[in-house]
């Protein structure tokens, strides 16, 4: 609860909680139960074992029924062998290592059962979408600037999600179209994900020639990386995910210097990805005062999944839930969920994708998707705008 991933989680459910119980809670067996949230701060971003300490002191000392949240991947594995030896079912809303799920669900079904993935994607997925907006900047670099094989540098953080991405990121940058992108990865780096300067990797990217940067941050590192990008005027424009720019509060956390950032997100303002996206975000906005990041819109949409799974299922008995919550469809405001037969969130076109955002003018604006053709359907949303290149980016490039 000390970083941001922590603190919106514990205001969607909130969010969600309260909009439960103003309805009169959830009926079982003609009586009603309130919602009530226990904060659990887990210390995940730095301490594996006291993630998983924390949990089993909430189930064994506070006696909760239902797990919510989960960010770092590695901590959360430790957090969900917790909760697979309590048999509690755990909904997952910040992290996003493919291994949470597959590979044990599927393999050791009666153990892991009990976990389900509301959001992110998981990181093949996030590869996927992250990936398409990189080649938007990658179509921008070739018909703004006459760059016909741009240069890539990959900047990931040290950390278990990131590896598939940067295999993936590897491969296909450099891979020729249309499977890739055509282009050249120059490098790799991989800073901390709670380093405060990044400038020594940004001046060797520079040094590379590079002329866009793939981002794949989700800690605190995000900050610093758009700071140090915006103060040594990088020529190279950086697209991919960064967490941290995922908040209205990204200029101020840079001292102004993050315009141009782009990253993925799960919404963006005056997006209306389904019915229920502006009004979410309108109501937490009052609520908070803030736009609310992806964990905030994972955690409400896992409490009303769990609302509906009880309600279906007309029991609190985990067996009973865990078997409701396998049959979820539901629409919430960042896509249709439906999980798969590992219990993750289901990707695509009619479900959840994310959309990709840039600080431009001083907001945030969605640049993506405008006209995705994904197979015979073409996707996308009013108020999206196209991305915009840095200006020093074009007078460095421009040919």
């Amino acid at each position: 609860m000390a970083f941001v991933q922590g603190e919106h989680t514990w205001y969607g459910a909130t969010l969600a909680a309260e909009e439960i119980n103003r309805e009169g809670g959830v009926v079982v067996g003609g009586r009603a139960f309130r919602i009530e949230l226990v904060r659990v701060d887990t210390n995940e971003i730095t301490s594996v074992t006291d993630a998983a300490t924390a949990v089993e002191r909430a189930i064994t000392a506070q006696r909760v029924d239902f797990l919510i949240g989960g960010f770092r991947s590695e901590a959360v594995l430790a957090m969900t062998e917790v909760a697979a030896d309590y048999k509690k079912p755990f909904l997952i809303t910040g992290a996003a290592l493919d291994g949470i799920l597959a590979g044990r669900v599927d393999r050791n079904y009666e153990r892991f059962k009990y976990l389900f993935r509301v959001s992110p994607n998981k990181s093949s997925d996030l590869a996927r979408t992250s990936l398409l907006l990189l080649g938007e900047v990658v179509q921008a670099m070739r018909q703004q600037l006459n760059l016909p094989k741009p240069k890539v540098a990959i900047l990931a953080e040290r950390a278990a999600w990131a590896d598939p991405l940067v295999e993936t990121a590897s491969r296909l940058i450099a891979a020729p179209p249309p499977q890739g992108y055509g282009a050249e990865v120059v490098g790799v780096w991989r800073p901390s994900a709670t380093a405060t300067d990044v400038t020594p990797e940004l001046t060797a990217i520079q040094r590379a020639q590079a002329q866009v940067i793939y981002t794949v941050l989700s800690g605190p590192v995000g900050v610093p990386f758009g700071r140090d990008w915006g103060r040594l005027k990088i020529p190279a424009a950086p697209v991919g995910i960064n967490v941290e720019a995922q908040q209205e509060t990204w200029l101020q956390a840079t001292d102004g210097l993050g315009a141009y950032v782009a990253t993925l997100n799960t919404l963006a303002p005056g997006v209306a990805i389904t019915p229920k996206t502006l009004p979410f975000i309108s109501n937490f906005q009052s609520r908070f005062k803030r736009f609310p990041i992806y964990t905030a819109s994972g955690a409400y949409v896992a409490l009303h999944l769990l609302k509906e799974a009880i309600l279906r299922a007309g029991s609190l008995e985990a067996e009973a839930v865990v078997k409701a919550l396998e049959a979820t469809d539901h629409v919430g405001p960042s896509g249709r969920i439906v999980f798969d037969k590992v219990h993750d969130v289901t990707w695509g076109p009619g479900y959840t994708t994310g959309l990709g955002v840039q600080w431009v003018g001083n907001r945030m604006q969605a640049f993506w998707p405008r006209a995705w053709r994904a197979g015979d359907r073409v996707v996308g949303y009013a108020g999206v705008r196209p991305y915009q290149l840095p200006p020093w980016v074009v007078e460095a490039w421009r040919r």
